[in-house]
């Protein structure tokens, strides 16, 4: 830890809500560059991610959880422990809703296991841009009834709406403390891990539909190449059925190249350095399932 003066604001934040309210997005935002996964696909958010947001007088360590929902696998379950067990271990807990959808049981149940605790939780509407203030008015009303928050607040994480004043309000509540990370780490996860996420959200956005949660990546070797300013980067696409290999690859091998040209452009741009990209796609059958499988993905 390093000492700060006097008055120094630190502390940890969890973002929580449904899949596909924004969570990312808006962290994403706070940050200023691009470091965690966006995707209009729910459950694209797999781990606990903390991203660390420094300013002068202040240092925030936002973590991203997994949206909440019923589980359906191993995987699954994994997530939404990840989710509700962040609760415990914060400073400030940040509860998002989609306010352009309606009130469902994902919320009720986030609800559920916000009361009791003494932790200050601020209810953030996101997505204000998408409705009219009437509709809004409605909805806001209606999430004002479920709990005591301490404060109230509308975005749009997309349109930076708000989002200035949301972080002004996180550190009003952050308790004084020291500063537990360097000013230029922005994230506790290593580069292969954030390589991996990059790869993983452009096989989402080309296969669409097609197979939105069975795929999962691992960099399996990222190395500085001799004598060339390259870095060399060998991942593995896995998939759980032979279809879904196809589709990965595409007709000659046409997909899985724009999965490749899409990623390597953003992976150069976070290590500022020209990248020779290589990718396999392998099908490790039900591997949401198999608890050593998801230990190897990085699911623990």
């Amino acid at each position: 830890m390093i000492n700060r003066k006097e008055h120094y604001k630190s502390g940890f934040v969890s973002l929580i809500g449904r899949p596909n309210v924004g969570k990312s997005t808006l962290i994403n935002q706070f940050m200023g560059q691009k470091l965690l996964i966006m995707s209009d696909k729910p459950q694209t958010t797999r781990n606990k991610i903390q991203c660390i947001y420094t300013q002068d007088d202040a240092q925030i360590i936002f973590l991203d959880t997994p949206g909440v929902h019923k589980p359906q696998h191993r995987l699954g379950t994994y997530m939404v422990d990840v989710a509700v067990n962040t609760l415990r271990e914060v400073d400030v807990i940040l509860f998002l809703v989609d306010v352009t959808a309606p009130l469902g049981k994902g919320d009720q149940y986030i609800v559920e296991k916000l009361k009791g605790m003494k932790t200050p939780v601020i209810l953030v509407l996101n997505k204000i841009d998408l409705l009219s203030q009437e509709k809004f008015e409605k909805q806001k009303a209606i999430y004002e009834t479920l709990h005591s928050f301490e404060k109230i607040i509308s975005i749009s994480a997309l349109e930076k709406t708000n989002t200035n004043l949301l972080l002004e309000e996180i550190i009003t509540l952050l308790p004084e403390g020291p500063q537990y990370y360097p000013e230029d780490m922005i994230t506790d996860r290593p580069e292969r891990f954030i390589v991996g996420e990059m790869i993983r959200e452009k096989a989402l956005l080309q296969t669409r539909d097609e197979i939105p949660h069975s795929v999962a990546v691992e960099v399996e070797e990222m190395k500085e190449r001799e004598g060339h300013d390259t870095v060399f980067v060998r991942a593995t696409i896995y998939v759980e059925r032979e279809s879904q290999k196809g589709i990965v690859i595409g007709k000659k091998g046409k997909l899985l190249r724009v999965i490749g040209a899409e990623a390597r452009q953003e992976i150069e741009a976070l290590l500022g350095t020209k990248i020779y990209l290589e990718l396999w796609v392998k099908v490790s059958k039900d591997w949401r399932n198999k608890e050593r499988t998801l230990r190897n993905l990085g699911y623990e």
